[in-house]
This record gives C-alpha cells, structure tokens and sequence, in this order.
C-alpha cells in the first residue's frame, strides 16, 4: 500500500543523499585535485560510507523497506544514494513526481564566495551531471541543475547544458552573487533562455548566507541542531533562512527581471512560508513610498500581484500553511516531503492536511497539483500530471 492513495500529489522537494566523492566522478579530472584541496570534501571520513552500502546490501535490512518508508532517514532511507532504488520508493510514496536536490552540495560547497570562480563553475557542472544521472532511471524524478550567477558570461551557457542532459528545474543561490545583483541586465540572456525553455528558476535552503558565527557567541554552551551537531539549524540561526531570498526577490521584481520575463516561473523550496506575506505587504508599501521612482512607474502590478503571478513556496510543516495561504492567495503554496531528509518527519501528509482541514477543496487540489503543475511548465511531463487513474477526479 502507497502511502499517498486517491489522490494526486506532486513532491516540491526530496533529495539525494551523496556518499562522500560521489561528485568526483562527474567533476573532469583536472579539477579533481583543486576541488578537494579547496573543501571539505578532503577532510570526509569514509568508514561510515561503507557501512551505509554494506546495510543496504543486507536481505534483512532491505526487508524493512516497505515498513521503514518513513522511519528510515538520510542515508538509511530506500533510495538515499543509489538511484536505482528511488524508483521503488517512489511506488510506495505515491507521488505522481518528486523534485530531486542535491545534499552535499546546495551552497556549491563555498566556492563562489571563495573567489573560486572558475572551479565554483565546473563543480556546478558536475553537479548538473551528477543530479540528470541520478534522476534518469525514472521520468517522476525531476531533477534540478545549479547555475552559479557569478559568472553572467558563462550562466547561460551552464543553463543550457543542464537543460540539455535534462534537468527539468534551475537552482540559483538566493545569496547575492559577489560583485552584482541579481537582476543586472547582463543575465537577461539567462534569463530569457530558462523562460523559452518553460522550467522554473529555484531557490533552495543552502544558497542563503548565513547567520554571523558572533551571534552564537552568548557565553552560554553551545546549542547543538537536531543532528546533534553545530553545523545545521537551530532555534536562532533558523531566523537568517529568509533573508537572502527576500533581498533577491525585491531585487528582482524592483528591477523588472519578474516583468521583462512574465512567463518565468520562481520557486522557493525549504525556506519556509511564513515570511512572504510580509514580503509582498513590504514591497507595495516601499513602491507606495518612492512611487516617484521610474523603474517602479514601469512595474505592471502591485509588487504583491507580481509575486503571485510567478512565485510559488513550500511551507515548512510546522508553519500554519492555511494563515500563510489566506494572506498570500491559494496560487501560491506547494506540498514537499524533504524525502528522506530528517526535517520532513515522519508524516508530512498529515500534518499538511491537518493544516488544511479547514480550507476548500479548491485550495487542497492547488496546494498538492495545481500549483506544482504551474511550477514547472514544460519540466513535467504532461502524462504525470495526474496519477494514473484519477485524471478525471
């Protein structure tokens, strides 16, 4: 039995779960010493990699597999790293499609606020080759590529080659790029390539910068995240997730990139929900405020207007994701598991639709299809619009 049944569920976010060096072999040679030298990726201990083959390896272990869909996280979870198992855990999920994002490598391991301009480029290309391997055993894996913005020369020529090995979504830090915003004129060919080509430009927990290390400086002992660890979220450093892409979004509905390219759709995945309404409510009050400015005279709607034409966000499910719809418009909000990242828990249905209880059908169907369909354009496949068998319902 599918965990989802009877209805028609598209997944916003899962993720593949890279053993240590699995980038390595599609990063070209030459660059392989550079990459290491330059991060952590050098300082990996592999024991524990072995450990997760060899337990996926074992009959009795893979006995569970049906029983443990949703028990099993990171690397213990069906499918985590080697692809040909996702297919299955896809069946027993019952998603109609699954957007698939790295693990390793959402910040593009630093490299680009290094000042590693050229090796941030060929490390995004073999992610992009990495991510289109992973996803092509089966058309519902929908697999994103990454575009670094800060080389505006090279961005769309990297878009291409993504779209080209199939890569149906095109991940952008929410960071701004070194030197630059994000909406010069000088990425409209990038732009305008993502736009022809139908797919969605995304953003992705990862690509934010991060909270100051001296905030963490309290004279109390340090705080550890739900890995147990320093180096993820907690309580304090979790407030900094919307930040970057809130500064990109103005950036990029002020500048005019959201009206000069009406049909690109932009995504926000794992940054939460809750901050948009604020957002959208902001940039009306700051175009109300220095409505004098020409570029804002040349906006075609409130910036609000702009946002739920071509903005679309998964809430985090601990968030109240009806608050969130009533105060953006129900156009705007998509489901997400974070399959099989810890984060996404052990039910992210229930919670979801207990969230929704109160909301109209109308509102669950655009929250769980529509809104995903209107996502990703001509990046889903028409045929997995629908579960087969409730195409009609």
């Amino acid at each position: 039995m599918a965990y989802v049944e009877g209805q028609t569920i598209h997944d916003a976010d899962s993720h593949v779960m890279e053993l240590p060096g699995t980038i390595d072999g599609y990063l070209e040679p030459r660059f392989r010493d550079s990459f290491r030298a330059k991060t952590r990726e050098a300082k990996y201990v592999t024991d524990w990699a072995q450990k997760a083959r060899d337990l996926h390896d074992d009959p009795d272990f893979r006995a569970g597999d049906e029983a443990n869909l949703l028990l099993r996280k990171n690397y213990q979870a069906l499918g985590a790293f080697r692809n040909h198992d996702r297919p299955k855990a896809l069946d027993l999920l019952g998603f109609a499609s699954q957007l698939v994002f790295t693990t390793a490598a959402l910040g593009n391991y630093g490299l680009e606020e290094a000042g590693e301009i050229d090796l941030a480029v060929e490390v995004a290309r073999a992610h992009n080759r990495m991510m289109s391997d992973y996803c092509s055993v089966d058309r519902r894996l929908l697999a994103t590529g990454y575009v670094p913005l800060v080389d505006m020369a090279r961005a769309s020529d990297i878009a291409r080659e993504a779209i080209d090995m199939g890569c149906k979504g095109l991940i952008i830090p929410s960071r701004c790029p070194p030197g630059h915003s994000p909406s010069h004129v000088d990425l409209d060919p990038f732009w305008a390539l993502v736009q022809e080509a139908g797919l969605p430009i995304l953003f992705h927990v990862g690509g934010e910068e991060k909270m100051h290390r001296d905030y963490f400086n309290n004279g109390l002992p340090q705080v550890l995240d739900f890995h147990g660890g320093a180096e993820n979220f907690t309580s304090l450093s979790f407030m900094t997730i919307p930040l970057s892409v809130w500064q990109t979004l103005s950036a990029l509905v002020i500048d005019g990139v959201f009206d000069r390219f009406p049909n690109l759709k932009f995504g926000a995945i794992e940054l939460g929900a809750s901050w948009l309404p604020s957002l959208m409510k902001f940039l009306d009050s700051g175009v109300a405020a220095f409505g004098k400015e020409e570029r804002l005279q040349k906006l075609s709607a409130k910036p609000s207007e702009i946002i739920r034409r071509q903005f679309r966000v998964t809430p985090y499910p601990h968030e109240d994701t009806a608050w969130i719809i009533a105060n953006c418009g129900e156009e705007v909000c998509l489901f997400s598991s974070d399959f099989p990242h810890v984060e996404g828990g052990r039910n992210p249905l229930k919670r979801f639709n207990d969230a929704l209880a109160g909301c109209s059908e109308s509102t669950r169907r655009r929250f769980y299809r529509d809104n995903f369909i209107d996502l990703m354009g001509a990046g889903l496949d028409p045929a997995l619009r629908d579960v087969p068998g409730l195409a009609a319902a």
